[in-house]
C-alpha cells in the first residue's frame, strides 16, 4: 500500500532581511491530520517560517508543497529571491488558512455578516454588500453552522467590535474555516487569553484538526502539550529538535535554548 502523500513538505527554506539570516534551511513535513507546534523564543523565525509557508513573505530559497502542489525558490545571481509564479501561489494560499496574531475582522459588523463575507469570497465573486437581503441570505445557513461551530450561535447578531477578546478569536477561525481551507496556519491563537478563554480556544483547535491539518506556533506550552502530535523547536533559525511534547521538553538543547528562558 502506498504511503499518503503528505498534506505539508517544506525543504530547506532559507529567508533573510537585508544581511540578517531568518530561516537557515529548514524542513517540516506534516501529515494530514497532524497538529504541529512551532516553538521557539523571540527572534527565533518561528512567525516568519507560518508566513513564508503562507508565501506571504517569500522565502530566497526552498521548496514548498501543500496538497500536491509544489512551488521552488531560488535566489538569483544578485541573492534576491525570484519572483514566485502567481498562479502557484494562489493555488497554495487556496489550501492554508492563516490565523493571525492580530484580528482581522470587521469590527462593525454583526458576527454572522462577517462569516457571511468569508464565506463568498471562497465562491470567487466580489462582496455582495449591494445585493438584495435574499442572496445575501442564501449564505446564512452555512454561516450560522460555521458560527455554531465555533461556539458563536449566541453572538451571531453582535457586532464584531463587541465580542470579548477570546470570542474574538474564535470568529477569526470561524471566518478561515469559511474558506475551507486543508490546513490552518494559527499564529500564537492563545496570546493575551485568560484561563478559561485558553481552554475554549483550545477545545476548539482539537475539534478543528479532527477533520484538518494543524501548524501553530504557541508560546503556552499546556496548550502545546495537550493539543500536539509533533513540535518542533527553533532557535536561530534552525531547527534544534522535533519530537512529542516529552521527547522534546526533556532535549538538553530546548531547555537551554527555550524552555529555561522564559516567556516569548
Amino acid at each position: 500500500m502506498a504511503a499518503a502523500t503528505p498534506a505539508l513538505t517544506v525543504d530547506k527554506m532559507h529567508k533573510s532581511f537585508g544581511q540578517l539570516e531568518v530561516l537557515k534551511g529548514i524542513s517540516l513535513t506534516a501529515n494530514d491530520g497532524d497538529v504541529i507546534s512551532i516553538l521557539g523564543s523571540s527572534g527565533s523565525g518561528k512567525s516568519t517560517f507560518l508566513r513564508c509557508i503562507n508565501l506571504l513573505e517569500t522565502p530566497d530559497e526552498g521548496v514548498v508543497t501543500v496538497a500536491g502542489e509544489t512551488i521552488k525558490m531560488r535566489r538569483r545571481r544578485d541573492g534576491r529571491a525570484e519572483p514566485a509564479d502567481r498562479r502557484q501561489v494562489d493555488r497554495i494560499r487556496s489550501e492554508l488558512g492563516m490565523v493571525f496574531q492580530s484580528f482581522n475582522l470587521w469590527s462593525h459588523l454583526t458576527v454572522l455578516e462577517n462569516v457571511r463575507i468569508a464565506l463568498q469570497r471562497r465562491r470567487g465573486g466580489s462582496f455582495d454588500f449591494w445585493r438584495s437581503k435574499r442572496v445575501l441570505h442564501a449564505l446564512d445557513e452555512r454561516a450560522l453552522a460555521l458560527i455554531a461551530d465555533v461556539g458563536l450561535a449566541p453572538y451571531a447578531d453582535a457586532l464584531a467590535t463587541e465580542l470579548p477578546y477570546g470570542r474574538k478569536r474564535a470568529l477569526e477561525i470561524a471566518t478561515t474555516l469559511a474558506l475551507d481551507p486543508t490546513m490552518l496556519l494559527l499564529d500564537e491563537p492563545t496570546s493575551g487569553m485568560g484561563h478559561e478563554d485558553i481552554a475554549r480556544i483550545s477545545a476548539l483547535i482539537k475539534s478543528v484538526a479532527a477533520t484538518r491539518t494543524v501548524l501553530m506556533v504557541e508560546h503556552n506550552l499546556s496548550v502545546v502539550a495537550d493539543l500536539c502530535d509533533r513540535i518542533t523547536v527553533l532557535t536561530r533559525g534552525q531547527v534544534i529538535a522535533e519530537g512529542d511534547y516529552a521527547t522534546v521538553s526533556a532535549d538538553p538543547a530546548v531547555r537551554e535554548a527555550y524552555l529555561g528562558t522564559g516567556d516569548d
